[in-house]
């Protein structure tokens, strides 16, 4: 299909010729990547479907059909929706402290009754499209050093610290992280970037003393020596590196990981389901899904340059920043090399609200790739 064919009145919103348009590689990659979560999930409950395969599979499968459905509605719908998406995560996340309910030591959820959410999961998609909005507008001067940027440094700074506050440090990192990578892609100056690092180095000191929560300081410290606790705060990462070496280059096998299925891994089928994997099916299995992985974001990466409009450049490279983002920081924290934060494997480990997340932002990459020849020219977004 041609540009122009595309671009023709009529014809670029026939559904017929937009489903043909979506990326099916990528929706055959991400498929793998959750249906190797599910067989995980099946292993480590000692071959049954319940209590997580079943709800994995089921959940995806209806995030799938809600991804195809999100990739057809107009990339100029995304733009006119991207400050009404952030204000209302906002206005989630100012109510959390107030009426929100308490999990596991930490106020991070909503219950409305009909639906239980975690608005801080919601602002990741309300934190992109927002900053995507706001560049789109600024001239290339302007996003690379102006008093301007002090607008989506706001934008992202007030929301972390809402994050991080609940406590939940792993979700105010990918917050940070992800607006910081889309700032970059806008063009911000390499020499506020050299600034801006230099002066995160100085605060982390104080940060970590000052600010951070006990618990969280002795996630640090467990992190550099993790055997002086071996039973208590350095029991997750010693686990998950002894499954991690157990494996070796081939795995012991499918079913018979004996860290997972006799319980010595805590949290064996969200935060390090990867040792999991690793133990089961040894380096060729992790290194197979992870080139899963670095696929999926290869292509959204470039489904996000093909796109004719700065908004969908943008929009696309932020969503797969953070999905990149998730990836590298699990990977990390199962392997010993960064602290244990709390950032799930998406896609492979069990849990409805990251997924729900995670494939909504395909749903907004594969927009960007099927309307790449819409011009997003009104300053409303309107469709014209």
């Amino acid at each position: 299909m041609t540009a122009s064919a595309l671009t023709r009145p009529g014809e670029r919103d026939r559904l017929v010729v937009k489903i043909g348009q979506i990326d099916w590689t990528f929706c055959f990659l991400v498929c793998l990547i959750a249906g190797a979560g599910g067989l995980m999930l099946y292993s480590i409950a000692n071959a049954s479907w319940e209590p997580w395969a079943m709800k994995h599979m089921t959940r995806f499968g209806l995030c799938l059909i809600l991804m195809l459905l999100l990739a057809v509605v107009d990339v100029r719908v995304w733009f006119a929706s991207a400050y009404p998406v952030y204000a209302v995560a906002f206005l989630l996340l100012l109510a959390v402290p107030v009426v929100g309910e308490v999990s596991l030591g930490a106020r991070r959820w909503l219950n409305l009754h009909v639906v239980r959410i975690q608005p801080s999961e919601i602002m990741k998609i309300g934190l992109v499209l927002a900053l995507a909005r706001f560049y789109h507008g600024l001239s290339a001067a302007d996003a690379k050093l102006s008093w301007k940027l002090l607008i989506p440094a706001a934008m992202i700074l007030i929301p972390v610290g809402l994050v991080a506050k609940q406590p939940d440090l792993g979700t105010a990192i990918l917050l940070a992280a992800t607006g910081l990578s889309v700032m970059v892609l806008a063009g911000l100056s390499m020499r506020l970037i050299a600034i801006g690092g230099l002066g995160a180095l100085v605060a982390v000191p104080p940060f970590v003393l000052f600010v951070m929560h006990g618990y969280q300081r002795d996630r640090i410290l467990t992190f550099l020596h993790p055997e002086q606790d071996p039973s208590g705060a350095g029991y997750h990462i010693l686990q998950s590196k002894i499954a991690l070496g157990s494996g070796g280059l081939l795995g012991k096998g499918f079913g018979l990981g004996s860290q997972s299925q006799l319980n010595f891994l805590p949290e064996k089928h969200t935060d390090f389901i990867f040792a999991t994997l690793a133990e089961e099916f040894g380096f060729v299995g992790c290194f197979t899904v992870l080139t899963l992985f670095a696929a999926v974001i290869l292509i959204a990466l470039r489904t996000a340059s093909l796109s004719h409009s700065h908004f969908g450049k943008l929009a696309a490279s932020g969503v797969i920043s953070t999905f990149g983002l998730y990836v590298f920081i699990n990977a990390a924290m199962v392997m010993g090399l960064a602290p244990v934060v709390g950032v799930p494997m998406p896609l492979l480990s069990y849990g409805g609200t990251v997924m729900i997340t995670v494939m909504i932002g395909f749903g907004l990459v594969q927009s960007v790739r099927v309307h790449r020849y819409t011009e997003v020219t009104s300053g409303k977004g309107a469709l014209v």
